[in-house]
């Protein structure tokens, strides 16, 4: 009787524990489920009181700010002096020195008003006239001595008719869009080409022979022209 109640009490006492042991593991298990959805999936269980590392927004300091606002600043200003570098460089590109070779139509334009060439010329494939009506025949490799006589230079010609590069009727806004568009002008290289066309083309260079020369020297112009390309070539606003 003794060993019966004594094998009782030990099975009750082992019932006793599975049943804490259980109850415990549950209550765990319930805990640590409902800490989990605190995370997002992959987050390696971080605890909620650490500083997020992850897709964190730093708040800029009155510092980066500052430096922020100052290079916007400079930038616009730069935008600013390129664009009023070219304007002053669209009185020389429409100045009738200029523009003349640079009509809309395929009659070259002459003289201070921009009439049309009398004779009847025409562009022609090539841009050095059509038929017997070749420009070189009355302009020559210089200017001819005496008033009213044909002016000269090496290559006279207009823009081929595959290219006309049209100056005439365009605005500041349009020009200078143009002026960056190599269908526009041929160049490969745009401020190297540019340059060059500017400062040594013979056709430009003889516009400053004339009685009546663009309103800037040809030192100024050129200078304009790069001033407007080194600070970013910026179009006009019209």
């Amino acid at each position: 009787m003794s060993m019966e109640k004594t094998n009782s009490r030990t099975q009750n006492r082992l019932r006793l524990t599975i049943y804490l042991v259980l109850t415990v593991g549950f209550a765990s298990a319930m805990v640590l489920s409902a800490g989990n959805k605190n995370y997002p999936a992959g987050n390696n269980h971080k605890d909620p009181a650490e500083p997020a590392t992850e897709n964190k927004t730093i708040a800029s300091s009155p510092i980066d700010n500052k430096i922020e606002n100052t290079f916007r600043d400079v930038n616009k200003q730069r935008a600013q002096e390129s664009k009023e570098a070219f304007l002053a460089a669209y009185k020389v590109f429409m100045h009738p020195r200029c523009m003349n070779c640079h009509p809309k139509g395929d009659v070259p334009l002459q003289g201070d008003d921009s009439h049309l060439h009398a004779q009847g010329v025409k562009r022609g494939p090539d841009g050095k006239g059509l038929y017997a009506l070749k420009c070189k025949n009355c302009h020559q490799d210089e200017n001819l001595n005496g008033d009213y006589l044909p002016p000269g230079s090496p290559g006279w010609h207009l823009p081929p008719v595959n290219m006309r590069m049209v100056f005439e009727g365009k605005t500041p806004r349009q020009l200078a869009i143009q002026f960056k568009d190599p269908k526009f002008t041929g160049f490969k290289n745009f401020k190297k080409d540019m340059m060059h066309h500017v400062e040594k083309e013979p056709l430009v260079l003889h516009s400053w022979t004339y009685r009546a020369p663009p309103p800037l020297s040809h030192e100024e112009f050129v200078a304009k022209v790069k001033e407007w390309i080194d600070k970013g070539a910026a179009i006009p606003d019209k």
